[in-house]
């Protein structure tokens, strides 16, 4: 048997488990709207979106190099191998914090935020990847809900033009159907970039622990990964689903299906540029702008504001929540 460090053992061990939670807390975004809309029941929901989850996790690598390799400096943590567990405690942590209080925040950015703040109360600021950082993390992080509002907003108002000789019930009866694929579209992008995330956190601690020579991805790390959130996805994320679903605004099939399609566009195209964005941060938005396409005031702006605090709270709380587990394990194990 191959000679596995204990400690790498368990970093691999807890970030399956953050994957796991990763599928849980987002499964949301796949499924929300053809749930509330009644389309198709939540257990179909949910056993579709695991099953692309899966498959979306195999398109490309990009997001997992940055999330490597791009957040912070490989070389200047080959020292401490306990970084690693100190990010995903703080991630997962911060996960459960807003999944109690049945708000959709950022996985992703709990995870880097956990990173960032584990590297920092290592060896200080040097840790980082400054320009990286605000390339893949920090604009995406402002611009992706942007593009999924507006891209939201846009299509919906096109799809409005194009269907007003239709009926209501014949519409309905189109894009219930149609609902179905755009929600399958949306959870095959998901997976393509949250199931990626995981997959380089844990290739950056093999690094770390000298059981590769490079920060390339391992077939088996691909894997494990990509089951895990397949096997969180189909636990469900049942507060979020109804925060998602319906507490934003009162959603048709027409609704959902601009909403996801719009979304799920976004993030495809962030997953080829290997930006690890938040897909939760796009979806919210884009339900928002197709809310917005219809009344301003159909939109129920008080939880989206609940929204906009987490997702703006997310990256330092995880750092912070990050930092702190580092020095608890510093100090415990020394």
């Amino acid at each position: 048997m191959p000679d596995i460090p204990i400690l790498l053992l368990l970093i691999i061990v807890i970030a399956i488990v953050f994957d796991y939670t990763n599928g849980v807390h987002d499964s949301a975004n796949a499924i929300a709207t053809i749930v509330s809309t009644k389309v198709v029941s939540p257990v179909q929901a949910v056993t579709m979106a695991a099953a692309l989850n899966l498959i979306g996790a195999f398109i490309g690598t990009h997001v997992a190099s940055t999330i490597g390799k791009g957040i912070v400096n490989p070389e200047i943590i080959a020292g401490c191998q306990t970084i690693i567990l100190a990010a995903l405690l703080g991630a997962i942590l911060w996960n459960l914090i807003t999944w109690y209080f049945g708000l959709p925040s950022s996985s992703s950015h709990a995870l880097i935020g956990g990173l960032i703040g584990a590297a920092v109360a290592y060896k200080g600021w040097d840790t980082l990847q400054f320009s990286s950082i605000v390339e893949k993390v920090i604009l995406p992080l402002f611009l992706s809900p942007l593009a999924g509002f507006i891209g939201g907003y846009l299509l919906m108002v096109a799809l409005a033009w194009g269907t007003c000789k239709l009926k209501p019930k014949k519409m309905n009866k189109l894009f219930r159907r149609l609902q179905v694929l755009a929600s399958a579209f949306m959870a095959l992008t998901h997976g393509s970039n949250d199931g990626q995330k995981t997959m380089g956190i844990i290739t950056l601690a093999l690094f770390l622990f000298h059981k590769i020579p490079s920060i390339e991805v391992p077939f088996w790390v691909k894997l494990i990964c990509a089951l895990a959130m397949a096997i969180g996805t189909a636990s469900g994320g049942w507060k979020i689903i109804k925060t998602m679903g319906k507490k934003i605004f009162k959603m048709e099939p027409v609704h959902g299906f601009a909403a996801e399609t719009s979304s799920s566009l976004v993030i495809m195209s962030a997953s080829l540029i290997g930006a690890p964005i938040s897909t939760t941060h796009v979806f919210s938005s884009s339900i928002l702008g197709v809310g917005s396409s219809k009344r301003f005031s159909a939109v129920r702006w008080g939880v989206a504001g609940q929204m906009v605090i987490a997702w703006v709270l997310t990256l330092p709380a995880s750092a912070v929540v990050g930092a702190i587990c580092f020095y608890i394990i510093h100090f415990l194990i020394g």
